[in-house]
């Protein structure tokens, strides 16, 4: 069996159970070091206990990823004991699923605070240690509810592809450095989508039919910006794109115009990628510039 993680230290939160669980047992298998991160300090030893019944090396640490000063000893002593953190899977979370006229305003900033916070709290935790040693994979945990919207789930929605923004900022920092930042959209049949999906659904939705896609996201060659959508042994790509657009300029009529040509705005046949934030209004000023030009926009 392939050892691509040999010698890799590799943080896993909210992996005392789920897919968090089967995320550590993965890596592990993979020749990882795998730091087994829960708020249950029994949870999170359970883990650990598999992964060295196996023959791998595992950590259990207790903590909130929302603590600061927890997530920071979590931290240091992962780099004191184990000298390095090559890899960081930000797995934890919560639901709070109910309407958005139903929704309290606690439940949505709960809701981000976790998953959001969270993943941004342990990435700045680990951020100098990555760039130091020139190496470092980071993978975000988003979802379909963020990327498409799913009835329910505005804070969980909301939160997700906030970690979209996230991924792709800390992906054009970290280049330079070594380290790469991707995405990874699980779907899987844990406690957190036990009353959400049908029980033939569930049967389907193994976590560990996710976890495999870990290796494409935090291997030597693992790509950048990518988002994995994983499910069911079933794997595919989103992106985050931009249209080819046109040139509609300003006047009391631009609205009217733009009604008149938004078919052509939105027209999806030369659709980009773009590499940075900035495309958006680089491409704007050319077509500007064009049009003031007398050039077709």
């Amino acid at each position: 069996m392939s050892k691509m993680l040999d010698g890799k230290v590799a943080i896993v939160t909210g992996a005392g159970g789920g897919l968090g669980r089967t995320h550590a047992l993965y890596l592990a298998s993979k020749g990882a070091s795998v730091v087994v991160n829960d708020l249950a300090l029994e949870a999170a030893e359970k883990v650990a206990d598999e992964i060295r019944a196996q023959g791998g090396r595992a950590m259990a640490i207790a903590a909130s990823v929302t603590d600061e000063a927890a997530v920071g000893a979590m931290v240091a002593k992962v780099t004191d004991d184990w000298g390095r953190i090559d890899i960081l899977i930000n797995n934890a979370g919560i639901l709070r699923d109910k309407s958005f006229a139903k929704m309290t305003i606690d439940d949505f900033r709960l809701v981000v605070d976790v998953h959001l916070m969270g993943a941004a709290i342990c990435c700045k935790a680990v951020w100098e240690t990555m760039r130091a040693q020139g190496y470092g994979r980071i993978v975000m945990t988003t979802s379909s509810s963020g990327l498409y919207g799913n009835f329910g789930q505005a804070n969980y929605g909301a939160a997700k592809m906030a970690l979209i923004g996230l991924m792709q900022t800390l992906a054009i920092e970290g280049e330079k450095y070594g380290i790469r930042v991707n995405s990874l959209a699980p779907t899987a049949a844990t406690q957190m989508t036990a009353g959400v999906l049908s029980s033939e659904s569930l049967a389907a939705l193994d976590p560990a039919l996710v976890s495999p896609g870990l290796l494409a996201l935090v291997g030597p060659e693992a790509p950048t910006r990518t988002i994995l959508n994983a499910g069911a042994g079933h794997f595919a790509c989103a992106n985050v794109t931009l249209t080819e657009g046109c040139y509609v300029g300003g006047g009391a009529d631009a609205g009217e115009t733009l009604l008149a040509k938004f078919e052509q705005v939105s027209d999806r046949s030369g659709e980009i990628v773009p590499a940075y934030g900035f495309t958006q209004a680089e491409r704007e000023v050319a077509s500007a510039q064009r049009a003031s030009d007398g050039a077709p926009a």
